[in-house]
């Protein structure tokens, strides 16, 4: 789609956007006079100027302050998924100060935080526990978008997910079914909204002998047995992936993962949830812990799927030390992301493929595979999603660390995640509470909880100890939020009480009554 400049136009479009889930950013167009201040409302449109769209107006400032405003309009033009055409093109190169300004313009006030929460699930054929194929993935699509009223998104023929509002279902590399939630007020939306969508899906699988399994890594079925959707930027992560890391193939084909999206004030406040968030995230992991099973077997591990990270790509993963030093800020997150590696560009609906180049050259005009043209901001929001470390910053934060479960847990991790770091008094006791953690000691926890889960050594004792302290001021920050929402953690408080994580009660049950054999994991996590 193109959109023409308004007769308002000046240097550029000017626009802005609220938090939405991590792979579906949508964006209206708003104009304003190069040089005026940020508007504060946006217009009643009947209908949107972009596909997935919708959009709140913020101030565009490092300091997300009232009274900072950018020296010039800048096209801030948000990628959907998949990306959205260039809808105009600046006549100014991107600067640096336009990359920070984009992360800054999602600072918003307390009043209007909001929880996004994502979650994948496998598919599988209930008569053979097989994986689904993309043909009655599309089916499944259709009858979803037939019966409940969501839009399609196509790549090319193929239809790759829906979207309803401000929710979208993707389909993740080797056929995993993603729901990205939309921007909710309380823990009750979030987990009605995910009931909603697994009746739905139920309604439309029951009939086709297909079901969908709640863990963080296939269990049973080799790479070679995993379909490839139809998806671009997937062939091209698909070869580049074992250029960089021996399990990355892994990680796109065999994981799943539930996730929840938080919201900033300020750069200041962005920072302390972001340390809070990295240093616990080992935590979350641990009490997520859903991924003993490969190819039938155990593998060792409490999380495979946590494992399998951290020999995906370690140029665009990890604990991000630098999160901690004195200088960081939404400046010094754009110094790191300019330094991952691209995996592609989007222009005239087809990926290019740009895997392992630079966003730095690119904004110098000099990217092999795109000679002599400069990117937008599309191309920056696309170059984001494709960074994955344990805590992640767009225009919100994305908690990372949990293996995908049942529907309960879907609901608990975004419990943990608003207890702990929506609440001020909470957040600032996990700031306390791990002020004196080393670099070093954050990254052993990282390394060890895969496998040892709640009972890795932490200093003098067990994580499991750490854990305990931490749920207690998740429940207190979830009362003082005034919802009743503290319910949602019950789900997790017998794991920090008794220190067994989900996944060794799936290996107590695999050597007990499930006789050695994976086969009922399918029926005992089925949604």
């Amino acid at each position: 789609m193109i959109l023409l400049p308004s007769p308002n136009f000046a240097s550029k479009a000017c626009t802005v956007a609220q938090m939405g889930a991590s792979k579906c950013i949508q964006s209206e167009m708003l104009h304003c006079r190069s040089g005026h201040n940020p508007v504060t409302s946006v217009p009643n449109l009947k209908k949107p100027l972009l596909s997935n769209s919708r959009a709140e107006v913020v101030k565009l400032s490092r300091k997300c302050s009232a009274t900072e405003a950018s020296n010039r309009a800048k096209s801030l033009i948000v990628a959907a998924s998949p990306p959205t055409e260039d809808v105009l093109v600046s006549t100014d190169p991107l600067t640096k100060k336009d990359l920070v300004d984009y992360l800054a313009s999602g600072c918003k006030p307390k009043e209007n935080w909001r929880i996004g929460t994502e979650h994948e699930k496998f598919g599988f054929q209930t008569d053979s526990l097989r994986p689904i194929r993309y043909d009655q993935i599309a089916e499944l699509l259709n009858g979803i978008a037939e019966r409940f009223d969501w839009e399609r998104i196509m790549e090319g023929d193929n239809i790759i997910g829906l979207k309803q509002g401000k929710q979208s279902i993707s389909l993740e590399p080797g056929g995993q079914f993603e729901l990205s939630g939309a921007p909710l007020e309380t823990l009750h939306q979030t987990c009605a909204e995910v009931n909603s969508h697994l009746y739905q899906v139920k309604a439309v699988t029951e009939e086709m002998g297909v079901g969908f399994l709640g863990i963080g890594f296939q269990p049973k079925w080799g790479l070679k047995d995993i379909p490839i959707m139809p998806k671009g930027r997937y062939e091209i992560m698909r070869n580049y992936m074992p250029k960089v890391g021996t399990l990355g193939l892994d990680m796109m084909f065999r994981t799943c993962t539930v996730q929840v999206n938080l919201d900033f004030s300020s750069e200041a406040d962005m920072i302390r949830k972001f340390r809070a968030g990295l240093a616990l995230q080992p935590i979350a992991t641990a009490l997520f812990a859903n991924s003993p099973f490969t190819e039938g077997k155990p593998n060792g591990y409490l999380s495979m799927r946590s494992q399998i990270w951290t020999d995906t790509d370690n140029n665009r993963a990890g604990m991000l030390p630098f999160v901690f030093d004195d200088s960081f800020g939404f400046e010094e997150y754009v110094n790191y992301a300019l330094d991952v590696p691209m995996y592609f560009v989007y222009r005239q609906k087809k990926y290019i493929d740009c895997a392992g180049m630079s966003f730095r050259d690119f904004m110098a005009g000099k990217l092999p595979c795109l000679p002599g043209e400069l990117p937008n901001l599309n191309d920056w929001e696309n170059h984001l999603t494709t960074i994955f470390p344990e805590v992640r910053l767009k225009r919100y934060l994305e908690m990372r660390g949990a293996d995908g479960g049942p529907w309960r847990r879907l609901c608990a991790l975004p419990a943990l995640w608003v207890g702990l770091l929506y609440d001020e008094i909470s957040l600032q006791n996990v700031l306390d509470m791990t002020a004196d953690w080393t670099a070093e000691e954050r990254q052993m926890l990282r390394n060890k909880v895969p496998k040892s889960g709640l009972k890795t050594a932490f200093r003098d004792g067990l994580l499991k100890h750490v854990a305990q302290d931490v749920l207690k001021l998740a429940k207190e920050g979830l009362e003082r939020r005034g919802f009743k929402e503290v319910g949602f953690l019950n789900e997790v408080t017998e794991v920090v009480r008794t220190g067994v994580t989900p996944a060794e009660r799936l290996l107590d049950l695999y050597h007990g009554k499930w006789g050695e054999s994976v086969d009922p994991v399918f029926e005992e996590l089925l949604y």
